[in-house]
């Protein structure tokens, strides 16, 4: 059970850069108004995928797996500020996308 919040950490990750790009690829196309909740709902996914690394490492902890630990958590680190790095630029970029599309 507790191997799913790797899984679905990776998944919340993915849908956060996914949305987005869906957002930067179809702004022609579609009514500009759900960018906010599209960034929402890309800044809550990579929340929640944060979460359950900090989840699993909790677990990690408690089972005292310090060498589980010890060889996961510099990836985890990398791989969480990349998360949030990436995830912020893609927000802003669709936001500066909505606002020059607005005027």
């Amino acid at each position: 059970m507790i191997g799913w919040l790797n899984i679905g950490s990776l998944l919340l990750g993915i849908i956060a850069w996914i949305l987005p790009i869906i957002y930067l690829m179809g702004n022609k196309k579609h009514e500009h108004s759900n960018w906010g909740i599209l960034a929402v709902l890309s800044i809550s996914a990579c929340a929640i995928s944060i979460s359950f690394q900090m989840f699993y490492n909790y677990h990690l902890v408690k089972i005292e797996d310090w060498t589980a630990l010890m060889d996961t958590t510099r990836a985890v680190v990398i791989a969480t500020a990349v998360l949030l790095i990436f995830t912020f630029i893609l927000n802003g970029l669709t936001f500066i996308v909505y606002r020059q599309n607005k005027k």
